[in-house]
């Protein structure tokens, strides 16, 4: 088993993946409905593309809602390597049924978002991504500027929280099964890793790609999702395999259901722990996690340690929160990582009947509540 969660540490850098494209240049954004679940009757959806502060123009599909308007917007993004066909998708359009304006995006370098390398990630260009989503919805005339929240969506649930922490225009924040993806790289799964001999080893590793790109010229794909799944691999990795590879949530240009990251696409994240002012979020977050899911810690330790200044996996110490009153953990029973990707189903390849793991009614509670 020690095995299996070493080896699935090592692709932390390729199963939370990126574009499976390392070249960009026959890149297109499809016009035609090409998402993993249908589109709902009660919306009205199209593509969008703005521009982050670094000039890379990243794609999203716009959803507007058909009949009750709430003038309040919604930025969403995630899993970690997925597409906005995936996950992210279903999520605004799930919040959109419920009135809100909500906005499904490609990070910069993924998917049909711009920016070079590809399969490459950063934790301060993927923060500034969530802003100029941000930046984007607050500029639609059907939108209120001060009524603006976001979702991340896995690793984009640490993401979101760490944009929270800079960018007070967000009023209301939502994580949703999340990674701290800056922890896990650099510790690995369970803190297993987090120590400076494993770190170094990392570290050589890296090295030894960076030279092998620089003499070549070329990135190397470092794979996605672990294909064919082993026998005896953790329960968590069958429920990624579930997802990202069969038709339950396969897309062709989701990192994770193909080629993954590059070798050292995530290296930053490595050496990076991004949440260390969330304890400074005066605006109201919401943390929910699954009760049986293997990410459950980050989204446990992310939450006290954003009340109360400290918890297990933060070496920090820092005041308790100056609005505690507006923060929330939700653990929802019976939920596995990937049950709220999707809601999960009874059966694999998401058949069977759906398990309705994502609790809508809370999330349009929510955000009535703190965005109005």
């Amino acid at each position: 088993m020690k095995r299996i969660i070493l080896s699935i540490f090592t692709i932390t850098l390729t199963t939370l993946a990126g574009c499976n494209k390392i070249n960009n240049s026959d890149m297109h954004t499809s016009q035609k409905w090409d998402k993993v679940f249908p589109l709902s009757e009660n919306v009205n959806h199209r593509k969008v593309e703005f521009k982050n502060q670094y000039g890379i123009t990243l794609v999203g599909d716009l959803y507007m809602p058909k009949n009750e308007n709430r003038r309040m917007a919604i930025a969403v993004c995630g899993p970690f390597g997925a597409s906005k066909e995936q996950s992210s998708g279903l999520y605004a359009m799930k919040m959109a049924e419920r009135g809100f304006i909500t906005c499904a995006f490609d990070p910069s370098f993924t998917g049909e978002s711009g920016g070079e390398p590809r399969a490459t990630a950063s934790p301060d260009i993927n923060t500034e991504d969530f802003m100029a989503a941000v930046d984007f919805l607050s500029g639609l005339n059907e939108v209120d500027d001060d009524k603006i929240g976001i979702i991340g969506i896995c690793g984009w649930g640490g993401i979101a929280l760490n944009t929270a922490a800079v960018d007070p225009r967000i009023k209301a924040t939502v994580a949703s099964t999340m990674y701290d993806m800056c922890r896990v790289t650099g510790n690995g799964y369970f803190d297993e890793d987090n120590n400076e001999e494993a770190r170094y080893k990392a570290r050589r590793a890296m090295a030894t790609e960076r030279n092998k790109a620089a003499r070549t010229g070329k990135l190397t794909l470092s794979g996605g999702v672990i294909n064919p799944l082993p026998e005896d691999a953790p329960q968590f990795v069958k429920d990624y395999y579930d997802y990202y590879k069969t038709g339950r949530g396969y897309h062709i240009r989701s990192g994770n259901s193909n080629g993954g990251w590059h070798t050292f696409g995530t290296q930053a994240y490595a050496n990076t722990r991004f949440l260390y002012y969330i304890n400074e979020i005066r605006s109201a977050a919401l943390i929910m996690h699954g009760e049986k899911a293997h990410s459950r810690y980050f989204g446990e330790d992310a939450y006290k340690y954003m009340v109360e200044g400290k918890a297990p996996g933060y070496d920090a110490i820092r005041k308790p929160n100056p609005m505690p009153e507006n923060k929330e953990l939700l653990i929802i029973p019976g939920a596995s990582h990937c049950d709220l990707y999707d809601g999960g189903f009874s059966e694999l390849e998401g058949k069977g009947q759906s398990k309705n793991c994502i609790p809508w009614e809370k999330l349009e509670e929510f955000f009535i509540k703190n965005l109005e």
